[in-house]
């Protein structure tokens, strides 16, 4: 595989408006994201902007950024764009979709992604146990209804719900929106028109499943801390300010 890493970034979140920009540490959140996709070594990393704002961020930072149009509909949309502009010639097979608001993010669980690939499935992603009914009863925590057989690290993703799928005893697993994609599920991805099931959970990879795309899910120990609220900014603050 000769994988590549692209970061979507837009300034329009409702919940905390310009987060990406927002400085932690002294430095705007996606460059945390750009240097944590660095880390993990696996190919070139690129930052797929929305605004020219971002793109002057990520120079500043001496990374790779690429303007796509703002009215992309989705992170998945404007990888794509800035794929095809980055790499014509196709070297890169598979590309890695890393969120823009995961300034923590271990850069080792974008090598394991990429685990499901290498099983013959067009989509790798990750889960992490649910621990606490709290987490199991929020509606933003995504769960994936999956089983890993004995011993196994990657299983089939059958479902993803906002709500606790499935039911009965047994594990529940939080999605962590981290993927790796072939590059031709990616380019299928993006053709297709939201589905049904998509547009009635509100989650985006619902549309992969119902057009028959393989989705491989890798266990991992914990969900990574994301930002989406003034008090996960200052959380993020205060962790990698103390790492300074």
């Amino acid at each position: 595989m000769t994988p590549i890493i692209l970061i979507p970034a837009r300034l329009g979140s409702t919940r905390l408006p310009n987060k990406v920009l927002a400085d932690i540490a002294g430095l705007p959140m996606i460059v945390h994201v750009l240097h944590r996709a660095e880390e993990s070594g696996l190919g070139p990393v690129a930052v797929a902007c929305g605004e020219t704002e971002i793109v002057d961020a990520i120079a500043e930072a001496g990374g790779t950024a690429i303007l796509t149009d703002p009215a992309l509909p989705s992170g998945s949309d404007r990888i794509f764009a800035a794929l095809e502009a980055l790499d014509p010639a196709r070297t890169h097979d598979v590309v890695i979709n890393l969120q823009g608001d995961l300034p923590t993010v271990d850069p080792a669980y974008l090598t394991e992604v990429l685990k499901p690939l290498a099983q013959g499935y067009d989509i790798g992603t990750l889960v992490a146990p649910i621990t606490m009914q709290e987490e199991a009863d929020a509606p933003s925590v995504v769960k994936c209804a999956c089983a890993f057989a004995d011993g196994a690290e990657i299983a089939p993703a059958l479902y993803f719900s906002r709500n606790q799928v499935p039911s009965g005893d047994g594990p529940l697993w939080h999605h962590i929106g981290i993927y790796a994609y072939t590059r031709a599920a990616l380019a299928k991805f993006v053709s297709l028109p939201p589905a049904p099931l998509e547009t009635r959970e509100k989650l985006e990879q619902l549309r992969a499943l119902e057009a028959g795309l393989r989705i491989g899910v890798v266990r991992v120990p914990a969900a990574p801390f994301g930002v989406d609220t003034p008090a996960d900014l200052e959380h993020a603050r205060a962790v990698l300010g103390a790492g300074k």
